[in-house]
């Protein structure tokens, strides 16, 4: 744990700097895979299955017996917790559908804008050790909502050559249908290109490893849409004097456990708190099962005591923070002052945990800082706005000697006889 005490603003931009990945054979070995599943589709899915995730996969679309099957194996408690929290996720999503006016801005002139969903859309969800099946309720949901037409899901497999139960269990629930046992950066080039089972999308989201990632960064500038770019997640605290060290602990560990590679934030201007929130950590950490990734992650973690909350805010928002945590005397003082952030938890019981799961809002936020130019997926992700305008002679007569004018003195010649053969026809009439 780095701990820097009033550090002077001038070096506050180097501690936003997020720790350096050595990625220099990325590039080369996602574009490979990328490649070969361009040109090998199927084959070369089945054949990267069983070279990363050692299992021989027959069939690649997991099939409804499977997905049925799966239900029976989650225990019902489980359930009912997702039931619940695809409840909340689900208002929230719905109350962001927005019908807007159409708007007369001269006489004759009217312009309107139409939500559109994205026809297909691909859902990625992380396996491994901690499989994501909340990431399913934060992706299907949304696009369900948004009415995209097609919605396919890829995730890996496991040792047992099956998607997780629980992953099954809530795609069933969100009414996903086509799911297919691919992972990594494969699964991302299956979905942009397609291959003879996948078909090839729109729009690809959700979280990944840094293979995943850079996938979606490569295909994106080949022509096929991502949610955001994306990097290891994290989280920054700020609290003063009255907040509870154990609460600050847990909401730090609550990421670091993500994995080695995600940050941890802490910013007070108590130093007492500070020493105190240390010794919370070590207590809680000996607890975790994943004691081991926490304690990597927190080696990259930043504990800051500045001069004042004024300054803890303005740190804040030049980090750009994933999740934003105010637990503090005034918290909404402090969050009207927010300009930079994934998703803000205001005061002590506002936990990163029930955003990241049932409390309604999204998890699928923007990291490594563009969260200065980026929002998390809403909604609104899974849609596309079209404008329309429609003139009539009275409003074509009211703006086109403007339109005739600008066209011209932009050179535009071919632009200004649009407007100027219309406005004969209409002097003849």
């Amino acid at each position: 744990m780095k701990t820097v005490y009033y550090p002077p603003r001038e070096t506050w931009n180097d501690l936003c700097k997020r720790p350096l990945i050595d990625n220099s054979r990325l590039d080369k070995t996602v574009q490979e895979i990328i490649s070969r599943i361009q040109t090998g589709g199927d084959k070369a899915l089945r054949e990267y299955t069983a070279k990363l995730d050692n299992v021989i996969i027959d069939d690649l679309k997991v099939s409804e017996a499977e997905i049925n099957e799966s239900e029976d194996t989650v225990p019902e408690s489980l359930k009912e917790a997702i039931r619940l929290a695809a409840q909340n996720i689900e208002k929230f999503h719905r109350s962001q559908l927005i019908n807007e006016q159409a708007v007369e801005t001269m006489k004759g002139v009217i312009c309107s804008r139409k939500s559109v969903p994205v026809e297909k859309v691909g859902l990625y969800i992380p396996g491994g050790s901690a499989p994501l099946f909340s990431t399913v309720l934060m992706l299907a949901l949304p696009a369900g909502i948004a009415g995209c037409e097609r919605i396919i899901m890829c995730s890996p497999p496991g040792e047992d050559g099956k998607i997780n139960p629980v992953v099954l269990f809530t795609a069933k629930l969100t009414g996903i249908k086509e799911i297919y046992k691919a992972g990594g950066a494969q699964a991302i080039a299956a979905m942009a290109y397609g291959t003879d089972t996948i078909v090839a999308v729109d729009k690809i989201f959700g979280p990944g490893n840094q293979y995943v990632t850079k996938a979606k960064e490569i295909v994106q500038a080949h022509g096929t849409a991502i949610d955001m770019p994306a990097g290891p997640s994290e989280v920054l605290v700020i609290a003063d004097s009255t907040a509870d060290p154990a609460f600050i602990a847990a909401d730090l560990l609550s990421q670091a456990e993500h994995g080695p590679d995600s940050q941890v934030v802490f910013l007070t201007n108590n130093e007492e708190l500070l020493k105190r929130v240390k010794e919370e950590i070590k207590s809680q950490l000996d607890e975790l099962p994943r004691k081991a990734e926490a304690g990597q992650s927190l080696n990259n973690s930043l504990f800051i005591v500045l001069r004042d909350m004024e300054e803890c805010i303005y740190f804040s928002n030049k980090y750009a923070p994933e999740h934003l945590i105010i637990n503090t005397s005034e918290p909404e003082d402090l969050a009207m002052k927010v300009k930079n952030a994934g998703s803000v938890f205001i005061g002590r019981y506002s936990c990163e945990s029930a955003g990241d799961y049932a409390s309604g809002t999204n998890h699928t936020l923007p990291t490594n800082g563009f969260a200065r130019s980026y929002s998390g997926v809403s909604t609104d992700s899974f849609m596309k706005k079209i404008t329309f305008q429609k003139i009539s002679s009275e409003g074509l007569k009211t703006i086109g000697y403007a339109v005739e004018l600008m066209a011209e003195a932009e050179g535009l010649r071919a632009h200004r006889n649009a407007v100027s053969i219309r406005l004969k026809t209409i002097e003849n009439v």
